[in-house]
């Protein structure tokens, strides 16, 4: 048996989470440790290479807002693809030393609370143990992939490729593809192969709502003079708007504005591009039905715009009766979705309805992950009452603050379960909650406090107010949403993410730390 390697706190996740946790926990003085499943640094963009992979929130919050960090960096696209995501991360590293502080090819399996110590007792998968007093959770939304239970998927003679797996050397020049899915994965996808594939065929379930990226180069001189007048007030801003970009909800009611007016709002918001349309929209758009059909009409218009001639095309890419809300799931960002050559859609698979059967080269699954709470649940994790997590939210998630459960005390995660998550841009939420969680530590180690865990009556209430929350707006029309964790069966459907915005989700964290940390039992170390 390995011998026990004991640390302060150990971060499971190498991605923008993990690094920020293990850069500011350093300052605190104490001994941490990263265990990465991967090889290198980056988490989702170390595991996400497929063609046209790339980031949806624009440059230049998508990174860590530490000026040692961007004051050195540029970018070369406002969006950048997963490519430059690696290189920045090498970057960081270079500047900070990260992968000293990492164990790589290290998957945790178990993850076991003793509390007659108060340390978490972790095991990888190859047999090490390591022991700790904080446990971070830093396994992002989209960590563990899913593949339905397609019929006969094993039988398939061709290539078939996961987008999560996709393999280095996978050629798809001149082949005859497949792809199934069509969420932001398989939007990505498309556009970037069907200019040199022989014939695409994309097996669509529900249309994607897809907005136009406005990819732009970035011009270095331009960039540095942004650095130099207002990157932090752009950092600073962040936290101020309902999703943490630099657009932002309009208070302003749909229909108090005149039809020239809409129109004249909603071209603004389509030629800026991005999220501007989603997140920088009047913000009745998730809880009026009116307001939302106002936005999708807008959206079909402009899409149908882009593919003239083809009627069966138009109604399956944007069809007359919306399938689900427009913006109730997090749109896709298109560069040239619409206008490449999709010579096929099929409701139903590899064989359709009406019995024909698709030759391909390649089948690509686009199919998604077990989003939000995967990344937790696929780890045996035992608190105090030594029951599994997994068992435990089988019923339906419940948290505290977004980053805490109750019986599972010195764990935190970032940028999972009821946390702005998805609703907002990644760094923004990561950065809060870490911050959050370092500051905890900090008041912790100065008051000499062992553990602290969530009450459960104070998990209730925050569950209870995301769920009131979600149920408010128009969310649950969604019925494939993975925001309502509908898109894997057995799942119980509940929103799975804190829908009020950053501004709310900040105040409601800052109102338990000044207040003694609020919601949690604390037990002291013995004298």
């Amino acid at each position: 048996m390995s011998e026990t390697q004991e640390y302060d706190v150990l971060v499971v996740g190498s991605g923008f989470a993990g690094i920020h946790q293990l850069m500011n926990l350093r300052k605190l003085g104490l001994t941490v440790k990263i265990l990465e499943a991967g090889v290198d640094l980056g988490g989702t963009w170390y595991h996400n290479t497929y063609p046209g992979c790339r980031v949806d929130s624009m440059n230049p919050v998508y990174q860590f807002s530490d000026p040692e960090l961007w004051r050195d960096w540029s970018w070369s696209e406002r969006y950048p693809g997963w490519k430059e995501l690696q290189e920045y991360f090498q970057y960081v590293d270079r500047k900070v030393g990260i992968k000293r502080d990492v164990l790589f090819s290290s998957r945790v399996v178990s993850a076991v609370w003793d509390d007659s110590v108060d340390r978490w007792m972790l095991t990888t998968e190859d047999g090490r143990v390591f022991r700790s007093q904080f446990l971070s959770l830093c396994t992002g939304v989209g960590s563990k992939h899913y593949i339905p239970d397609f019929k006969g998927l094993d039988t398939f003679k061709g290539q078939v490729h996961h987008t999560s797996k996709w393999p280095t050397d996978c050629d798809l020049q001149g082949k005859k593809v497949g792809i199934i899915g069509t969420g932001a994965t398989g939007v990505q996808l498309i556009q970037e192969i069907a200019p040199i594939v022989e014939h695409l065929t994309v097996f669509q379930r529900t249309p994607n709502y897809a907005l136009p990226m406005r990819q732009q180069k970035i011009n270095p001189e331009e960039d540095e003079k942004l650095k130099n007048n207002l990157y932090s007030i752009l950092f600073s801003r962040r936290l101020q708007t309902f999703s943490g970009l630099l657009c932002d909800l309009d208070p302003k009611p749909t229909l108090d504005a005149t039809p020239e007016e809409r129109t004249l709002f909603y071209e603004d918001k389509w030629e800026k591009g991005g999220f501007h349309f989603w997140v920088g929209s009047y913000g009745d758009l998730f809880f009026s039905q009116q307001a939302n059909d106002e936005a999708y009409a807008f959206w079909r218009k402009k899409v149908r715009e882009r593919i003239p001639d083809h009627p069966e095309l138009q109604e399956k890419l944007a069809p007359m009766k919306p399938p689900h809300p427009f913006g109730v799931k997090r749109p896709c960002l298109e560069q040239r979705y619409f206008e490449d050559v999709i010579e096929e859609i099929t409701p139903n698979g590899l064989k359709t309805s009406d019995g024909t059967e698709h030759s391909f080269d390649v089948l690509v699954l686009a199919t998604g992950f077990d989003m939000v709470t995967g990344g937790i649940t696929s780890i045996d994790i035992r608190g105090q009452d030594g029951v599994p997590i997994k068992e435990k939210w089988e019923e339906g998630v419940r948290t505290y603050l977004g980053m805490a459960s109750a019986t599972y005390p010195n764990m935190f995660w970032i940028y999972g379960p009821q946390s702005p998550c998805s609703f907002s841009n990644g760094p923004t939420t990561i950065e809060l909650t870490s911050d959050w969680i370092i500051e905890c530590i900090r008041y912790m180690k100065d008051k000499r406090i062992s553990s602290i865990v969530p009450t459960e009556e104070a998990q209730n209430a925050y569950s209870e107010q995301v769920d009131v929350l979600g149920a408010a707006a128009l969310w649950s029309k969604a019925a494939t949403s993975w925001y309502m964790a509908c898109n894997i069966p057995g799942k119980k459907p509940q929103m799975l993410q804190f829908p009020g915005g950053i501004p709310a989700y900040a105040k409601l964290c800052n109102d338990s730390a000044e207040n003694g940390y609020k919601g949690f039992d604390m037990k002291r170390f013995s004298a």
